[in-house]
């Protein structure tokens, strides 16, 4: 907090014994009136405010809603490496070196029995990044938010599954990362080129790499 400011007063008003008034500067000062009466409102009034000052009302954070943005099958025919290879290539799709590298390690699984989930596409911002957050600090707060890291399989199953993919989208699948033939962390990235081909790729999945707030990652929203 600020010291707090003594008036001056002139000789006159000192022989009249005017009292000087101290003015102190709030903690908080970049609120202003409207939003101070704002957050009174909010807490229900004066009355709310003394309960929520004298620890009888606790305030918590909204519980977000999440809406589901496509639902993909996984377990469903390709097992390992070689058969995604396989599908993606059959399919008229390619796989980027990166991608191609980490769907050969052995931290890739496919699911044994066919099931589905429930994917939600969200951006940095809509984590509450809007200049942006480290990839450890995104996969934190989704969590917090209530969303699951993806199954490393959503990588090439929603490459194969997303064909209405549109020109010059790339998402990343929020995963635990693998870690690639140079000793590099590294997560699927699907996209679309703007020349139309359908591609599964990597990115770094370093804790520490900065996105800012327009990337877009892939998250599941576990079902109830």
């Amino acid at each position: 907090m600020l010291p707090e400011a003594t008036p001056q007063l002139t000789g006159s008003e000192k022989h009249l014994g005017y009292k000087p008034i101290r003015r102190t500067q709030m903690k908080y000062n970049e609120l202003n009136l409207g939003q101070i009466e704002a957050i009174i409102n909010k807490l229900g009034g004066i009355d709310g405010v003394q309960r929520f000052l004298s620890g009888e009302m606790v305030v918590s954070a909204a519980t977000k809603v999440w809406k589901i943005w496509k639902t993909i099958k996984l377990g469903t025919g390709p097992k390992n490496a070689d058969d995604f290879r396989k599908a993606i290539k059959q399919s008229g799709m390619y796989i980027g070196d990166w991608g191609n590298d980490i769907l050969g390690k052995p931290a890739f699984t496919a699911a044994t029995e066919e099931t589905e989930v429930d994917l939600v596409l969200v951006t940095v911002t809509d984590l509450g990044f809007k200049e942006g957050a480290k990839r450890s600090d995104i996969y934190n707060r989704a969590i917090e938010l209530g969303l699951q890291l993806c199954p490393n399989e959503v990588g090439p199953q929603l490459r194969l599954q997303y064909k209405d993919q549109p020109k010059g989208e790339w998402l990343l699948v929020g995963m635990e990362p693998i870690t690639d033939s140079d000793g590099d962390l590294e997560v699927f990235r699907v996209g679309r080129s703007d020349d139309g081909e359908l591609c599964l790729g990597g990115s770094s999945g370093d804790p520490d790499d900065f996105w800012y707030g327009g990337y877009r990652f892939v998250f599941v929203l576990p079902r109830k």
